[in-house]
């Protein structure tokens, strides 16, 4: 019997003014737009995580808000499934001098109406899916996920 594991994963809606702070980024060769996203690793909170992620895909320190929701995704190029805890943050400093992780193009702020243009370069339909319930004022406080332990 096949054990179910899925990735465990994080991801950042991080609002300014009109725009969205996302990620460009090569995959398999295409640029695709997600969120600043990543895997949880070992020994850190999903907060550290998104924060670590954030910083390491833009270069953007942030400060953690509140939290959109958590979702459970198939991805139909691998079939691996994933379990997403998107947060909300704040963009506090940008540091364009740090190296960003491999494969990705840099940072960009894009309006809702341009992300949706661009649907065809999301990484997944959650990108698009999240700003839309963040714009719906989805939006839980930060102690529904032990932040710290």
């Amino acid at each position: 019997m096949t054990r179910f594991l899925p990735h465990v994963t994080v991801a950042c809606v991080i609002p300014r003014n009109d725009q969205f702070l996302l990620v460009r980024e090569l995959i398999d060769g295409e640029e695709k737009l997600n969120q600043p996203a990543g895997h949880l690793e070992a020994d850190e909170s999903l907060a550290q995580a998104a924060i670590r992620e954030t910083l390491e895909e833009t270069g953007w320190d942030i400060t953690l808000t509140g939290i959109v929701g958590v979702d459970l995704y198939k991805a139909p190029a691998n079939g691996e499934t994933y379990v997403r805890t998107t947060f909300i943050g704040n963009p506090v400093q940008h540091h364009p001098e740090l190296a960003l992780d491999d494969g990705i193009i840099g940072p960009v702020w894009l309006t809702r109406e341009q992300i949706a243009e661009a649907y065809n370069k999301l990484r997944s339909p959650m990108v698009l899916n999240v700003i839309d319930d963040y714009l719906a004022g989805r939006r839980f406080g930060l102690e529904v996920v032990a932040v710290d332990r």
